[in-house]
């Protein structure tokens, strides 16, 4: 009796001491999975921590998407030329999927035992034994723990407890490292936002679309950002900036908003996620690749200004909702940078403009006045000296006192408005035909608007005026053999009138050129009348047609 209670005692004992080797164990593994926070060691980690705690020889895990699928297997025990062997992740099926849907530890001594289990691919390492755990973090799966071929040939209930308690502190730990990196990847986007918003209100930085892209692209883990816009005709878009594949042949390429996710998220000023099986099912516009895509939209005051479209190839991972969230944060925040940017150019432009007037405020009612004032001067002493070079020196000091003045109005007039490309406007560009054919003529043409020029002569009728005017002149330069010009244009009484005056010799009764037939077909185009009258010096072009109360638009 004595022996047999020895004996038991010993067998005791080596029960309890193998219990505290495992729970010492166990404590060293789980102080091995919290002490990282870098998610990828973490994951990594708790692999080869659970293989070492219960003697398996192969352990996985496996990382479940937002759906449920299989997107990510971290193994310990195979070799590359194993894994590159089996080719591929599961596809959920068998007991991989069955652990997934059951949520169930699942422990067997061989792995046919279990009607769902389907075999293994070619290729793939011989498995017997199997004990497979979920990992859940605040209630819902993160993945799965695989483990299989126990040294002993079976995983035990022991192991089984075991590799659940690794799995609970595995679930915190993911949850941790999860957050850190969430808490880095905010910060990375909160620093992109500021150094992209700094460089929108800079006036160095050239191209501050292509640093959005840029940084986007690095953020997100994509393979493609492409800032779109919209074109001018609106049923276009237009790809400003791209970074990424194909980033060369992307960049300008215009296609049609129609389908295309751009023009989705831009009318619904709402962020989009596509995961790699809707994109594969939708249309493939340049804007993205045909994987995982954000599509998120650029809106300030309210109104869409385009899209920052950021996309990945087929088959990488998708992007999740927070993902969405940073990304739309940020695009929120360099939006109100765009606007920021363009009220400031605004205001410099108004500065500008407010410096322009006042120089030519300036120049109107001071120098043009004191220039004028010299020059009635200088012609009263013309008459107080007998004839003779002196007094031929006098007056060519008036005329070209009169010349300067003109050319001074001519500044004042480009002074007076603001060029802006193609809407240029109609007294700018009357003045630009001026200058362009000064050098022909003997003396700078006198200039001279009347009413709302600007605001009246657009559009077509723009065009019309402006030929008229070259038209006048050239046929001074020609035929008149003039030596003063003057142009009038006046917009009064719901028409609009040009006049070029010259001191030339007149037309010949003979004379018909076919420039002033070409200005009596522009008249008459617009319901007007032209005529030209020889004076008793000079020539006398008058051209006038009526205008709509509704100022024209631009052709298109």
């Amino acid at each position: 009796m004595a022996e047999d209670a020895n004996s038991y005692n010993l067998a005791l004992a080596e029960r309890v001491s193998v219990s505290q080797s495992r729970l010492n164990s166990l404590l060293r593994a789980n102080q091995a999975v919290v002490e990282h926070l870098d998610l990828a060691i973490v994951l990594r980690r708790i692999v080869e921590t659970a293989v070492e705690l219960v003697g398996a020889q192969y352990g996985a895990l496996g990382v479940l998407s937002p759906d449920g699928s299989l997107e990510q297997l971290l193994q310990v025990g195979m070799t590359p030329a194993e894994v590159s062997a089996i080719g591929h992740l599961p596809r959920g099926q068998g007991l991989v999927g069955a652990l997934t849907d059951d949520r169930r530890p699942i422990r067997l001594r061989h792995l046919t035992d279990d009607p769902r289990s389907v075999g293994m691919p070619a290729g793939h390492p011989e498995m017997d034994s199997f004990l497979g755990v979920p990992i859940q973090v605040r209630g819902t799966s993160y993945g799965n723990l695989y483990l299989t071929n126990q040294a002993s040939g079976e995983f035990s209930g022991e192991d089984e407890e075991l590799v659940i308690a690794l799995a609970a502190t595995a679930g915190f730990a993911i949850d941790n490292a999860r957050l850190f990196a969430e808490t880095q990847r905010r910060q990375a986007w909160a620093m992109a936002s500021a150094e992209v918003t700094a460089a929108l209100l800079s006036t160095e930085e050239a191209n501050p679309l292509a640093l959005l892209a840029s940084r986007t692209l690095t953020l997100s883990g994509a393979d493609l950002v492409c800032v779109v816009r919209s074109s001018p005709d609106t049923e276009h878009l237009v790809i400003e900036t791209a970074c990424g594949d194909g980033e060369d042949t992307l960049e300008g390429a215009v296609f049609e908003a129609a389908g295309s996710i751009a023009a989705s998220v831009m009318a619904g000023r709402q962020p989009r996620l596509i995961g790699d099986a809707d994109a594969a099912e939708l249309p493939t516009t340049p804007e993205r690749k045909a994987g995982p895509t954000m599509a998120i939209p650029l809106v300030a005051a309210g109104h869409p200004n385009g899209a920052l479209i950021v996309s990945r190839a087929t088959g990488r991972g998708r992007f999740t909702a927070v993902d969405v969230e940073m990304a739309a944060d940020f695009a929120g925040r360099v939006s109100v940078a765009f606007q920021l940017a363009k009220a400031r150019d605004d205001q410099q432009r108004m500065l500008l403009l407010e410096d322009r007037g006042r120089i030519a405020r300036d120049l109107h009612d001071n120098v043009i006045q004191q220039l004028f004032a010299t020059g009635l001067d200088l012609q009263s002493v013309v008459g107080l000296l007998a004839p003779g070079a002196l007094s031929e020196r006098v007056s060519q000091s008036v005329d070209a006192l009169d010349a300067a003045i003109a050319q001074i109005r001519t500044a004042i007039f480009a002074l007076s408005s603001e060029r802006g490309g193609r809407h240029t406007a109609a007294r700018h560009r009357i003045i630009d035909v001026v200058n362009e054919l000064v050098r022909a003529l003997p003396r700078t043409p006198q200039l001279e608007f009347a009413g709302p020029v600007d605001l009246v002569v657009t559009g077509a009728l723009a065009d019309d005026v402006v030929a008229v005017v070259r038209e006048g002149l050239t046929n001074v330069i020609k035929h008149a053999s003039a030596q003063q010009v003057s142009v009038a244009v006046t917009v009064a009484d719901g028409r609009i009138t040009v006049e070029v005056i010259d001191d030339g010799v007149g037309i010949a009764p003979t004379e018909n050129p076919s420039g002033l037939d070409n200005l009596r077909d522009r008249a008459f185009a617009h319901g007007g009348s032209f005529r030209a009258t020889a004076e008793a010096v000079g020539t006398h072009l008058s051209w006038s047609v009526p205008y709509a109360d509704t100022p024209q638009r631009d052709r298109p």
